[in-house]
């Protein structure tokens, strides 16, 4: 038996976080929490203590699917249940989904051993199914593929999870408690996805010393005796587990006056949130907070600490905006509701002018990337603001890939389109391929009547092609030739339009400056995508053009991230007008060539303008065995088509040479 696990009483700080479990807790409907925060901060300690609190579940004895005796599920697969069949009282489950978790493992499937050894087609329950009525856990819920993601709220939402797969239709109750952590530095999730979690939370370490050293304390006495620990904690918690008995008993009759309705609705349109979903979910969780309390009706402080819960993360419009909520239009969103209907509101909750949406470029504060105090001089400059962002092109990488899922490349998934049958890899079963491979050994078998018989060595397994995610490593010109206050702002403008397009696909990132003498790596490899733009935003400009250090730069990064991610491919988007004024531009196709024999797909972005053009990022992609388009080229709405890194765009573009 395990050590008693890190009484929620115990956690010391997170507020806030505490208070969005237990509200969720008392409201399942609320639709789960979002917690955000940095690594190290006991986000995954939090969760798992919440499960203790939670009250036992009586069941229906030898129900997968942890059907309630008193009102048992009439669609369940393992019903009908008898109107008295006994009980089983157990603890609330807490259900973990790690990130390598399958659609299988998540949702169900097909029952191959029995389908094999009773020749039966029976329905083998996932996660959800062991979740109902519990706490489902995702821990890294950023990295999970986004198919998994829509699964998963798509049954929070509805409290039952729907199966139409491998011969199996299936539908069963599945109402839980999701709650998911990830760690913003690896990458963010949709707008979409984030939307669909009732609550969020930011946390971060105290920087009090009191604070962090009684975590210290607290720490190291739970280490010594685990079971000792939960003991001295246990009252507190038992008070917890007793307030959310009361306050699920208390919800049902709370009520929500018309007045503080109308309050909900002031808030959400104030802050100009899409569709309904937060309306409903800040009243569910001002009634939970409500029914927490012992209040009988919604009151004002319970709409506050709603919102304060329910909309920063549906604040976001872009993949690069913070999430976060304006305390003082909160106050004066919160206020309009008290306003006769034709007084209009003042301040910044009515007639508030907002503030440019789209550039991210800001106050860069004359902050260098190498912490050096800002040159204003002609030689060393900030980066202008980007140009408007525009819709992307795809550019994908040739073959079929076999990483991450995604929405770039073509790949060999776990979901997408079936194209043949496989007997030793896939994923899945194929039905119709398994029975044709059993059809011919029928007379062998000795079958005698209606059906099949089916063997082991008959199975075959889905082979499909969806789409994977790649690494694209930007290597961005930044020198005096580049800094040309409007072409750099194109450039930076393009980049930022590529990185919102690698955000939508699923991609890593990685940024790479070169000007001067050298190359620096900005931004290492990361799923992070709006710290590439954090990052872009403070390069300098300026320099000389040591092109080959900087293709040399882009090889070492791209040769440790294949022996860090082998599966993941890469894509190399250079943006450059050609010129190589330090190395000269032997070194630049030579570290070109060395790019090309390494296998590393490449478009070459043509930075140059003006009457006269030398030519020269079309050398520059000639070597590389890639493509090449000019910077105007990258809009999907002024070229049509696809840009594919290709051998075949190289040798067009050594054909427009000769």
């Amino acid at each position: 038996m395990g050590a008693a696990r890190y009484p929620f009483s115990a956690i010391v700080g997170h507020d806030e976080l505490r208070l969005a479990l237990l509200l969720t807790a008392v409201h399942p409907g609320i639709g789960g929490v979002l917690v955000r925060g940095e690594k190290g901060t006991a986000k995954s300690t939090v969760v798992r203590a919440l499960s203790a609190l939670l009250p036992a579940v009586t069941a229906v004895p030898g129900c997968r699917f942890g059907c309630d005796p008193v009102t048992p599920d009439f669609t369940c697969p393992d019903g009908p249940h008898a109107a008295v069949a006994g009980q089983l009282i157990r603890p609330a489950r807490l259900v973990e989904l790690p990130v390598g978790a399958t659609e299988d493992r998540l949702v169900g499937s097909l029952d191959l051993q029995r389908a094999l050894t009773e020749g039966v087609s029976a329905y083998q329950p996932g996660l959800l199914a062991a979740a109902h009525r519990g706490v489902l856990y995702v821990d890294e819920v950023n990295l999970l593929p986004d198919h998994l993601v829509d699964v998963l709220l798509d049954a929070a939402a509805m409290g039952r999870a729907h199966v139409e797969r491998d011969g199996v239709s299936v539908s069963h109750a599945a109402s839980f408690l999701l709650v998911g952590t990830m760690n913003p530095e690896e990458g963010e999730l949709r707008p979409q996805l984030l939307d669909r979690f009732g609550l969020t939370v930011e946390v971060a370490a105290s920087r009090d010393v009191e604070t962090r050293a009684e975590v210290i304390r607290r720490r190291l006495r739970y280490e010594a005796d685990p079971a000792e620990f939960a003991v001295v904690w246990h009252p507190e918690d038992a008070a917890l587990a007793e307030r959310i008995t009361v306050a699920r008993a208390v919800l049902p009759g709370v009520v929500l006056p018309d007045g503080e309705l109308r309050r909900i609705a002031a808030v959400c349109a104030a802050f100009e949130v899409d569709g309904m979903r937060a309306d409903l979910v800040l009243a569910r969780t001002a009634m939970a907070h409500a029914a927490w309390r012992g209040a009988v009706a919604v009151d004002e402080v319970d709409i506050r600490i709603a919102a304060a819960l329910a909309l920063p993360h549906r604040r976001r419009r872009d993949p690069f905006d913070e999430p976060g909520l304006d305390s003082e239009q909160l106050e004066d969103a919160l206020r309009t509701a008290d306003q006769p209907p034709d007084e209009p509101p003042d301040g910044p909750g009515g007639g508030r002018t907002e503030e440019p949406q789209g550039d991210v470029a800001g106050d860069i504060s004359g902050n260098s990337t190498n912490g050096v105090a800002p040159d204003r001089s002609a030689s060393d400059r900030p980066v202008p603001a980007p140009a408007a962002p525009f819709r992307a092109r795809l550019l994908a990488l040739p073959g079929v890939g076999a990483g991450t899922p995604g929405r770039r490349s073509r790949a060999r998934t776990s979901t997408g389109r079936t194209i043949r049958a496989s007997s030793s890899d896939g994923s899945g079963l194929h039905l119709l391929g398994t029975l044709a491979a059993a059809a011919p050994h029928q007379h062998d078998r000795g079958r005698q009547g209606p059906g099949l018989l089916v063997h082991r060595t008959d199975v075959r397994r889905a082979i499909r092609v969806g789409r994977e995610s790649n690494l694209v490593l930007f290597a961005v010109d930044a020198s005096g030739s580049m800094a040309a206050r409007a072409r750099m702002s194109a450039v930076t403008g393009a980049v930022l339009s590529l990185l919102r397009d690698a955000y939508q696909r699923r991609d890593k990132v990685g940024l790479i400056s070169f000007r001067g003498i050298d190359a620096q790596l900005v931004l290492p490899p990361t799923s992070a995508v709006d710290a590439a733009a954090a990052r872009l935003n403070a390069l300098r400009t300026g320099g000389r053009t040591p092109l080959a250090a900087g293709l040399l730069r882009s090889a070492r990064v791209l040769a440790a991230e294949r022996l860090r991610d082998p599966d993941r491919r890469a894509l190399l988007v250079v943006l450059t007008d050609g010129r190589a004024t330090h190395g000269g531009m032997d070194a630049a196709l030579g570290a070109a060539a060395l790019l090309r024999r390494d296998g590393v797909a490449s478009i070459v972005v043509d930075c140059e303008s003006g009457p006269v053009r030398l030519g020269l990022a079309d050398r520059l992609a000639v070597a590389l065995g890639g493509g090449c388009v000019r910077l105007a080229e990258l809009s999907a709405d002024t070229v049509a088509g696809v840009v594919r890194a290709v051998r075949s765009a190289a040798r067009s573009a050594a054909r427009s040479i000769a």
